[in-house]
């Protein structure tokens, strides 16, 4: 099952506020570090959302001039 871009940026959001709210630094760093992974894959899901989506309308232009 492929995650949303929606469901990436969700749990960014969820570890930024963790690291906010973090007493220990090390608990800090490791939540910015998820946060970081989190935005990363955000940006993966939507770059091949983008792709699909253009895939799908160069075929239609494709079988519209045929």
């Amino acid at each position: 099952m492929s995650q949303s871009y929606e469901f990436y940026c969700a749990r960014a959001d969820q570890a930024a506020a963790a690291a906010d709210k973090a007493e220990l630094a090390n608990v800090r760093d490791r939540e910015l570090r998820a946060e970081k992974t989190w935005r990363g894959l955000a940006e993966h899901a939507r770059a091949v959302a983008e792709e699909r989506a253009k895939l799908v309308r160069d075929k239609q232009t494709e079988a519209d001039a045929a």
